[in-house]
């Protein structure tokens, strides 16, 4: 489903390797506590702006709706560079940061080259948030932000809001799932897995920005 994930060796990353190994069953048979199953969705919103502007702030918003009878075991999105497939091409999928690009040079610590900054992540602001990490709905697998349980009927909405920092054209790649270890896989009504691709053009001209009559700072 995804593209090789990021390794990164720090005590805090053994710490999650630790929880990663809880969530999805560590000491167990691998993904013991995930329901395994196909649950229909269906995808209220897609949308991200196909022209930008350097500096420009845009959100990027998946909704994703359980049509389904059961509930939802952990609705998520994965946010990947060009594609979504697995296993993809090197550079692609996860391989790299999310909203980010890859950067083919010797000797890199790290390939990753940043396209947009995120400015928020999706769901409550907590601490996290509010001190420029990857937010409350963040995940141990690559790239991926999870809300929950979703009961059947109900939506969840997913928003990035980014800023560019990278000219040129770029595609983002996004896909959901209903759970976050493998066995609980979404579906849209003719069988397949929801997900798509946005193809942005980024311009080198600065977005121009000015303060309105209600104080407010509009770009544009």
């Amino acid at each position: 489903m995804r593209g090789a994930g990021r390794l990164i060796v720090t005590p805090a990353a053994i710490v999650l390797s630790t929880v990663a190994l809880v969530a999805c069953g560590g000491g167990s048979p691998q993904d013991v506590h995930e329901p395994r199953g196909r649950f229909p969705v269906a995808i209220m919103a897609a949308t991200f702006p196909a022209h930008q502007a350097l500096a420009q702030h845009s959100d990027l918003t998946i909704a994703v709706r359980n049509t389904g009878t059961r509930p939802l075991p952990n609705v998520a999105v994965t946010i990947c560079n060009v594609t979504c497939t697995y296993p993809a091409p090197v550079g692609e999928g996860t391989s790299v940061a999310a909203f980010a690009e890859y950067l083919n040079m010797p000797n890199l610590a790290s390939h990753s080259r940043p396209v947009w900054v995120i400015d928020r992540p999706p769901g409550p602001c907590g601490y996290s948030c509010q001190n420029g990490g990857e937010g409350s709905y963040f995940t141990y697998a690559a790239n991926t932000w999870a809300a929950g349980s979703l009961k059947p009927g109900a939506t969840a909405k997913f928003t990035w809001a980014v800023t560019a920092v990278a000219p040129g054209t770029h595609v983002v790649a996004w896909e959901v799932s209903a759970g976050i270890c493998g066995r609980a896989k979404a579906v849209l009504p003719g069988g397949a897995t929801p997900g798509g691709t946005f193809k942005v053009y980024i311009s080198r001209k600065p977005a121009q920005s000015f303060v309105n009559a209600n104080g407010q700072v509009v770009s544009h």
